[in-house]
């Protein structure tokens, strides 16, 4: 099973390389968005977009109401855990 995070994109670090800047829960980390771009929405045009990042991949892209959705119920997960 495979767990994707949300993240906003809020730089393009290397257009040639597909490489940006993900901004997840306050933590910034390069990811490769390799999987999102096409000649209709190229690198460039990605900051903003929510994605879901999985090992250091955008691996898709969602919208801003997915990510709150799914950054909540990891957060009360996480707090679940912390009570356990």
């Amino acid at each position: 099973m495979c767990l994707g995070i949300p993240g906003q994109i809020i730089e393009i670090t290397d257009v040639k390389q597909k490489l940006a800047v993900v901004n997840i829960g306050g933590v910034t980390r390069q990811i490769n968005i390799a999987c999102i771009v096409d000649k209709q929405h190229p690198a460039e045009s990605c900051i903003g977009d929510w994605v879901l990042v999985h090992v250091g991949f955008a691996m898709n892209r969602i919208n801003e109401q997915e990510a709150a959705e799914t950054l909540q119920l990891l957060q009360e997960i996480v707090t679940l855990g912390v009570r356990s």
